[in-house]
């Protein structure tokens, strides 16, 4: 586990490093209340979660039970809600026109990750602010930025980095979900719904790094990086 006071360190370096515009997102799924450190506070309004995303990003420490999460879809995937039957039978998506058929529309939705565990807050920190051990780091970042990350995420052992996205629930599914059950980095090209709420610019890209991993990650970063 790295101490808390290194993820500022961390946050420091990939900022410098990539030249981001935001911070990097800590993202915890809290099972029990206990696991909220004192001072952080419950979010005051409903968003959906690529919006809490977009929020922390801009230096907002805050948690979110299911009454502040404002996309049925966003929490189901994560765990804090129970994913609607609409939404994971197709039927919500197949209705906007995104597939030909039912039946497509369905088979997107059987493959879209979710925790498959229940939890009673999703919790977020810009990671220079993270009080907690995240399950995920979330970055926001351009073609380029994106491109050094998964450069560092096979520096060490080689290889390709695997990347799963469908253009549906993206900052949820593919970029917190899919890492927390892999422990895998994942990289999406974001969606519909967080580039109109959450504003995701027309040149960002996602990516979602465990814990586990960014220390790593950003270790390889300062070496391309020479």
């Amino acid at each position: 586990m790295i101490v808390m006071a290194s993820y500022e360190e961390l946050s420091s370096r990939l900022k410098t490093l990539l030249g981001l515009k935001g911070s990097p997102v800590a993202i915890k799924l809290v099972a029990q209340r206990g696991e909220i450190p004192a001072g952080v506070p419950e979010l005051k309004e409903k968003l959906r979660h690529c919006e809490m995303v977009q929020k922390a990003r801009h230096g907002d420490v805050f948690y979110a039970t299911k009454e502040q999460h404002a996309c049925a879809g966003g929490a189901g995937a994560l765990g804090v809600a129970e994913t609607p039957e609409k939404i994971k039978t197709g039927e919500f998506y197949f209705g906007l026109g995104r597939f030909k058929t039912l039946e497509s529309a369905k088979k997107t939705m059987d493959a879209v990750p979710r925790t498959g565990k229940h939890f009673i807050a999703s919790m977020y920190a810009p990671l220079e602010k993270a009080s907690f051990k995240p399950d995920v780091v979330v970055v926001i970042g351009n073609p380029k930025q994106i491109l050094r990350i998964g450069q560092s995420n096979i520096y060490e052992k080689g290889g390709r980095n695997v990347v799963s996205f469908a253009g549906i629930q993206s900052l949820c599914g593919d970029a917190v979900a899919g890492p927390y059950n892999t422990g895998e980095m994942n990289a999406t090209f974001g969606c519909d719904g967080s580039r109109k709420y959450a504003k995701i610019a027309d040149d960002e890209l996602i990516v979602g790094i465990p814990e586990a991993k960014l220390k790593g990650v950003v270790e390889a970063l300062e070496k391309i990086s020479k």
